[in-house]
């Protein structure tokens, strides 16, 4: 699995559907696992997460997900 591809396919979920940006805020694994299509181990996913955290455009929508940076679950 190319981890680098499936961090920007979430980013841009995240970007272009805003009741995703809201599932990724609130239950993140879920979120991811929902895209990937698989569960993975919680290093793995906890690293896609802080990815996606990463690529975030926070200046353009931070506002919209607020607090984006609260606990993993």
């Amino acid at each position: 699995m190319d981890i680098k591809a499936k961090i920007e396919e979430v980013v841009n979920k995240v970007k272009s559907d805003e009741g995703f940006a809201d599932k990724f805020k609130s239950e993140p694994v879920k979120a991811i696992e929902e895209v990937l299509g698989v569960d993975l181990p919680d290093d793995v996913i906890n690293n896609v997460i802080d990815g996606v955290k990463a690529k975030v455009d926070f200046d353009g929508i931070a506002d919209k997900l607020g607090g984006l940076f609260g606990d993993k679950k």
